[in-house]
């Protein structure tokens, strides 16, 4: 500041400083003084509004509250596998036998020797003695070791797992009580809603994050992955290895969704969770039928944008050899602009109506192809029999 380096370079000794380099001092300081108080006057509101907003009335904030509902829920499950590796030729079996080993000191290399991996992740309990999980957290999986918040510790059997949707459940072998998750309702969701993730990340039990509801119904293609079938939330809060299969909160407690990926890379610090209606949907199918029912056609679809009439429209990529789609006359490059009464806009549209159909009824398709708009008419199968086609 101008009038403060005015002073440092004025020479004041003890005895010589007169009553008006005394007053303006004085003024100085008060000045300064004022701008403090001012600062921190006009901040205060604002940070009022902010803790209003997190604590309320209480001394406690609404993540807290939160935690207290669903945290005792939350779960680690820890995992084994037996990795087998490559087998001996015939002519080295001489290797195995324990005899020459003994004496003569030999060893088989480590690559043909089978080895455990050990794995960890997360998971709640959403009803007695059942826990939910992601299915790449227990795929192929001998051992299973499900540790409460209690510090209880049980082990578990895997009741269903659907790859396609990355979801599994699990049965714990043991006694209750057991504290059991709030769910929620997914689709009351906004983007901007608080949203708290709750997991072990790194072995690092009863780990909580906050962040909020990026975006809605995101879909999976649009992250490079083509092997699963689902939409996701997106948020900013932060979810760690180990974090898979544990759940994600709203500011009321209640699980809104499943913490399954995230993003590395370009991009890194965003996650992403399965909605909570579709993993009830998907675990109530595991525990009834041990499988889930994916209805498919048999095509791969492309989101693409025509600039000149300014529409999102999808095209089919690849059409599958022997299935319902080729059988019924669906081609590469048709544009479908319609099922039953469904107008298309994302491939996502495409795959939620074939999901609502179901296997038992067919569909009525609308495609243009070049400058011919074409009805079909398909009947979905399960994606298990596509290959059998």
């Amino acid at each position: 500041m101008v009038i403060l380096k005015y002073f440092s370079k004025k020479k004041f000794s003890k005895n010589k400083t007169t009553a008006s380099d005394r007053l303006k001092i004085l003024f100085v300081s008060g000045l300064a003084a004022g701008i403090t108080i001012n600062s921190y006057t006009n901040a205060t509101p604002i940070l009022n509004k902010v803790k209003s907003k997190i604590y309320g009335n209480s001394s406690s904030s609404f993540i807290t509250k939160a935690i207290e509902k669903s945290g005792p829920s939350v779960v680690t499950i820890d995992t084994q596998r037996i990795v087998r590796n490559k087998s001996f030729p015939n002519e080295s079996r001489i290797l195995l036998d324990p005899y020459f080993e003994r004496i003569f000191g030999l060893r088989f290399p480590s690559e043909y020797e089978d080895r455990i991996e050990e794995g960890q992740g997360s998971g709640f309990i959403f009803d007695d003695g059942l826990v939910i999980t992601n299915a790449h957290v227990i795929n192929n999986t001998q051992k299973l070791i499900v540790g409460l918040s209690d510090g209880r510790k049980f082990k578990g059997s895997v009741i269903g797992i659907d790859l396609l949707t990355d979801l599994a459940v699990i049965k714990l072998e043991g006694k209750g009580p057991w504290p059991k998750a709030i769910l929620g309702d997914s689709n009351t969701i906004k983007v901007g809603d608080w949203a708290i993730a709750v997991g072990n990340p790194f072995g690092l039990e009863n780990t909580v994050t906050l962040g909020i509801i990026s975006n809605l119904n995101r879909d999976v293609s649009q992250l490079g992955i083509y092997d699963k079938k689902f939409d996701l939330i997106q948020t900013d809060a932060a979810i760690n290895p180990g974090n898979s299969g544990g759940p994600l909160l709203n500011n009321d407690g209640e699980v809104i969704g499943i913490n399954t990926l995230i993003r590395s890379g370009p991009g890194a610090g965003l996650s992403f969770a399965i909605p909570i209606n579709k993993a009830k949907k998907i675990a109530n199918d595991l525990i009834r039928n041990g499988k889930v029912i994916h209805p498919m056609i048999g095509v791969s679809l492309l989101n693409e944008f025509n600039l000149e009439n300014n529409i999102n429209y999808v095209k089919v990529g690849y059409v599958v050899p022997r299935s319902p789609a080729e059988k019924s006359g669906i081609l590469k490059n048709d544009l479908i602009l319609k099922i039953d009464t469904k107008m298309i806009s994302r491939s996502s549209d495409v795959v939620n109506a074939i999901n609502n159909n179901g296997i038992k009824k067919s569909i009525n398709i609308l495609i243009k192809r070049k400058n011919r708009l074409i009805n079909i008419i398909v009947k979905p199968i399960d994606i298990r029999n596509l290959s059998r086609n």
